[in-house]
């Protein structure tokens, strides 16, 4: 999975000397919006550059902190414009830096728990040159007034009408609660007969063989079996693509697009014989480092699947394909607002493209699983429906129930879509679409 194309404006705020305690994060925050809302990039992308020259015994906390003023104002941007509006005489402009201090201001008093005096007075200085006077006025207007943010957290409204559009105002006012809940942290195991010795030793819940979901916002290197690879992080949504294929006794799997690994582990422990294709090298290295912590076994290769080929055809192909990325928008709140319907267009016909070249991949009795981690139908049912249109050698495959974990159901069609209103009582999944094809030969 990868994120959609972006932009390469520079930044139009420079680095400078802070002599003010804490204001080193607060530039690099701004730096980091900038980067997503105006320039298109994806927010985890743009940390490096943005947190340069951030150093000394602070840097690493001060990292993290601009990471989370960042991603927290952006999970909010909508409700936090309605509170700075309501104290203004006339609306700031959309892209006004002063507009984008006070969202970082009150984000950090009203989400992230600074006291108001800090959060201010790390803001004035973001607008040296600028209004002052305005941007203290409002904030301090807001304090006084004691205001607050919804509990359920307002979507961009064009993202609210295009998945209404999509699945209905239920999964967009669900898209809403979910943004405003921590995901919960879901575990794949390394040895599926292991599940009750594991949730014994963990605690949580199991959707599934193989699978065990535990409370957020937990050290993941300081839990049991982390040291040994018994077990990585991934959503149980993301783990459903490689459960379609089940177990083998040696089989030739290729996994498409492949780093970070989740995949690839997965399809390695159930006895998969996998290549594992990523474009990215610096991804492929940590897919080399999670197979190394597990201590399973794939035939790695960098290479563009566009350009790629393999020597002969494969038993079974896994292409998670570059998308949109709307389905993870929970963990990469970014999404929101640097993907509409262009890159969604754009990241569709490199699916079109993928999906046509890995058709090719397997022979007759072969299976292909198509996945993207994206809200949009365009990267998924559709998607689907136009290559099965055009290639009659392949058919969907029904999926028996007992294949999914707990609570996820295939659709009549045959293949599986998740959304935020899948298991919402019980922590909500990512956004998947994953769909299980064979080759039959005919056509």
């Amino acid at each position: 999975m990868t994120d959609a194309p972006s932009s390469s404006q520079p930044s139009r705020y420079p680095s400078r000397a802070d002599e003010q305690p804490g204001l080193a994060a607060r530039r690099a925050a701004l730096k980091l919006l900038d980067a997503v809302m105006r320039r298109g990039q994806p927010l985890e992308t743009a940390l490096h550059a943005a947190t340069q020259g951030i150093g000394g015994a602070s840097g690493s906390s001060d990292r993290a902190l601009a990471h989370a003023i960042a991603a927290e104002t952006l999970r909010r941007v909508p409700d936090l414009d309605v509170l700075i509006d309501s104290v203004t005489p006339r609306p700031l402009p959309e892209d006004a830096k002063a507009r984008m201090v006070i969202r970082m201001a009150l984000t950090q008093m009203l989400v992230l728990g600074t006291p108001p005096h800090a959060a201010i007075a790390t803001a004035l200085p973001l607008v040296d040159g600028g209004p002052r006077k305005l941007v203290h006025g409002v904030l301090g207007a807001l304090g006084r007034a004691k205001a607050k943010l919804p509990e359920a957290i307002t979507l961009p409204a064009g993202v609210a009408e295009r998945w209404a559009a999509q699945w209905g105002e239920g999964m967009a006012g669900a898209a809403s609660v979910a943004l405003a809940t921590r995901p919960p942290l879901d575990l794949t195991l390394r040895d599926v007969g292991e599940t009750a010795i594991w949730l014994e030793r963990l605690g949580g819940t199991s959707l599934a063989p193989g699978h065990i979901r535990l409370d957020p916002d937990q050290d993941v290197t300081a839990l049991a079996g982390f040291a040994e690879g018994a077990w990585w992080v991934q959503d149980v949504a993301a783990s459903i693509a490689a459960r379609l294929l089940g177990a083998s006794e040696g089989g030739h799997v290729l996994d498409i697009c492949a780093a970070p690994g989740g995949k690839t582990m997965q399809l390695a422990s159930q006895g998969w014989r996998v290549t594992a294709l990523d474009k990215s090298k610096a991804r492929l290295t940590r897919l080399v480092a999670n197979l190394e912590r597990t201590g399973l076994t794939a035939t790695v290769e960098a290479g563009d699947a566009l350009k790629w080929s393999p020597e002969a055809p494969a038993d079974a192909v896994l292409l998670d394909a570059p998308c949109s990325a709307t389905g993870i928008f929970r963990r990469h709140p970014d999404v929101l607002h640097r993907v509409g319907p262009r890159q969604v267009a754009e990241m569709a016909e490199i699916q079109e493209a993928l999906l046509a070249r890995a058709a090719d991949w397997i022979g007759t009795g072969g299976r292909l699983v198509y996945a993207t981690c994206s809200l949009e139908r365009a990267e998924g049912e559709e998607q689907i429906e136009r290559f099965l249109s055009g290639r009659p050698d392949f058919r969907c495959i029904a999926l028996q129930p007992d294949i999914l974990p707990e609570g996820i159901v295939a659709s009549p069609e045959g293949w599986v879509r998740t959304t935020p209103e899948t298991l919402a009582a019980s922590g909500g999944t990512d956004g998947f679409f994953i769909a299980l094809l064979e080759r039959s030969g005919a056509g």
